[in-house]
């Protein structure tokens, strides 16, 4: 497939995983970048314009006649964008819609996550913005794709707080033999391009790296790290939405309890993947996770 990809969000961490992925592929990728980039971020856009990487400056926020212009003859858009509402649901919307009038017929929009069909209102506000998103997406004449990944095994490890090296622990809420659908960003990343690339993909494709329980998890984690951590149970899936009530009650800023949403989606399976896309790409094996956890040790 020769078409142009037309990238927003290249400077983040899964979206200069996406531009690099499909430049593998010999793909022609043309990424929006916003001025004023820090030095890192500089520093890895040169390596991927190195390699073929086109880049115009702007933000999916721009008017929609300058977005555009921005996309130009690309066939196919993609968003691995990442923030709040004014970027997911607004900015979203806005390059769907600039996507459109430049004549673009695809559009990949930023869900990597769990499975956001099964998920209702207020069960994890940041999906809750991406469904308002799609909303507006139905609205044009984009043929919309959707990758879900389950969660990232990066944020698993870190961001979640589930890991605590210092203190020898490995934390859960729920049934520790609930299985979980999980993926590196290097593999969503790879899924990613291999859909974008795919002129017969349509609908929504879900991808995991691995699926395992918590206690797996926990298992795959000791044997990557060569580490013994302690599983620790820290209640039921109902105890975890009461303790998201307790902090929601307590604070003004949703991010501080938003972590206990995604594992409260995960644990009790509402927002488990039915079924895996992972057999249309055969060519790409993900790496599990105590292959991660030792590469990142």
């Amino acid at each position: 497939m020769s078409s142009k990809i037309f990238l927003a969000g290249a400077t983040g961490l899964l979206g200069g995983r996406i531009a690099g992925a499909l430049l593998d592929r010999g793909a022609a990728v043309r990424a929006l970048v916003r001025p004023g980039a820090d030095e890192e971020r500089r520093t890895a856009l040169a390596a991927l314009r190195a390699r073929g990487l086109e880049v115009v400056e702007g933000d999916i926020t721009d008017p929609i006649e300058r977005l555009a212009e921005a996309v130009g003859d690309a066939t196919t858009v993609i968003s691995a964008v990442q923030g709040g509402p004014e970027v997911i649901v607004d900015g979203q919307a806005n390059l769907a819609r600039a996507a459109e009038k430049a004549g673009a017929t695809r559009l990949i929009p930023s869900d990597f996550a769990i499975d956001v069909t099964k998920l209702d209102d207020g069960d994890n506000f940041m999906i809750d913005w991406r469904r308002r998103a799609a909303a507006v997406y139905g609205d044009t004449s984009l043929d919309v794709v959707s990758v879900l990944n389950g969660a990232f095994y990066e944020v698993m490890v870190g961001f979640m707080g589930i890991v605590d090296w210092e203190r020898g622990t490995l934390s859960h809420w729920g049934d520790p033999d609930q299985p979980l659908d999980l993926t590196s960003v290097a593999d969503t990343a790879a899924y990613t391009a291999a859909v974008a690339l795919d002129p017969e993909a349509t609908g929504t494709f879900r991808f995991a790296g691995e699926v395992v329980s918590f206690r797996q998890f926990h298992q795959a984690v000791q044997r990557g790290s060569g580490r013994e951590l302690e599983l620790r149970h820290l209640g039921t899936a109902d105890d975890l939405r009461a303790e998201i009530a307790r902090r929601a009650a307590l604070t003004q800023n949703p991010f501080d309890y938003v972590a206990l949403q995604y594992q409260w989606c995960m644990v009790t399976g509402k927002g488990k993947f039915d079924t895996l896309d992972n057999a249309r790409y055969p060519q790409i094996i993900p790496q599990p996770v105590s292959d991660f956890v030792r590469a990142s040790a």
